[in-house]
């Protein structure tokens, strides 16, 4: 079997320790904040982030160009390994087209490697879940097609839930309108949204208050698990430096399923910038999005 590596972007959300023991590589995306710009080698404390957002300090994003993905990508060609790279999504960001035109360029410098990218469809930790399945199958032997087959076959599988505490940072990304988000405010509006089957977030739902928004999370994972109901022992969680409430999400999934792995991390500042502290997003194998 010809050797490869799997890569993807920080918007998995996943631990660096993560990519480190299983040899994923990882390209990243930046962010300004209070004029300053942050990269991979500078990012600050992630508590610090999202103290600054909610002292006030609106960061800006920016996304991975082709330049950078070849930086990612050449080293791997040069020990003669082949890559299978699964992108952020392409509803929410151009980076997967900066991937394919990286690729399509390397291809021609080294026509004996095979670079396959694939659109995750996906964010943050469902980002991060659907490269951790594939990473188990490449470990169990599989080879890179057959595990590219799986990734296009299952992405839409990734089930995606959110909830935000402040309407605010959805009305600067334009997620929601300007009344909503000040109508939000006033009356403990807290919305669920999820990442639907272009790769979009959309909202589905809205509930008063911060508990009743993360038990909401339980109640639309039940009608959208499905037949996964009885395998489905891995739930990811991602949060807005609210590291308590996301303990509690854990455990009202954990009295329902049989829950083997549970991997609970922050949202990272790219995706962070946009939703804001107090975001809260559950992450499953479920039959529909």
């Amino acid at each position: 079997m010809r050797e490869y590596v799997i890569t993807t972007d920080n918007n998995a959300d996943l631990p660096d320790s993560f990519y480190e023991k299983h040899g994923i590589g990882c390209t990243w995306f930046s962010y300004t904040m209070e004029g300053k710009h942050y990269s991979h080698e500078n990012f600050m404390p992630v508590g610090e982030f999202y103290r600054k957002m909610r002292e006030g300090s609106m960061p800006t994003t920016a996304q991975v160009n082709p330049a950078e993905v070849r930086n990612l990508f050449e080293p791997y060609l040069k020990e003669g390994k082949d890559i299978l790279h699964i992108a952020f999504s392409s509803g929410l960001s151009g980076t997967y087209n900066s991937c394919r035109i990286a690729a399509e360029e390397l291809k021609e410098e080294y026509p004996e490697r095979k670079i396959i990218v694939k659109d995750s469809l996906a964010a943050s930790l469902g980002q991060g879940l659907l490269v951790y399945l594939a990473q188990k199958r490449k470990e169990s032997g599989e080879d890179m097609e057959a595990v590219a087959d799986w990734v296009e076959n299952n992405r839409k599988h990734i089930v995606h839930l959110f909830t935000v505490d402040d309407l605010n940072h959805l009305y600067r990304g334009g997620r929601v309108s300007r009344t909503t988000a000040v109508l939000g405010g006033m009356l403990n509006i807290k919305p669920i949204l999820h990442v639907d089957d272009a790769g979009k977030l959309i909202p589905i739902g809205k509930v008063r208050g911060r508990k009743k928004s993360l038990l909401e999370l339980v109640d639309q994972m039940d009608k959208k698990i499905g037949s996964y109901r009885e395998k489905c022992d891995t739930i990811f969680i991602s949060h807005g430096d609210c590291l308590k409430e996301a303990e509690y999400l854990a455990s009202k999934v954990k009295e329902k399923y049989s829950i083997k792995t549970v991997l609970i991390n922050h949202v990272g500042a790219v995706i962070g910038a946009h939703s804001g502290p107090g975001t809260m997003a559950l992450f499953f194998v479920g039959d529909v999005r």
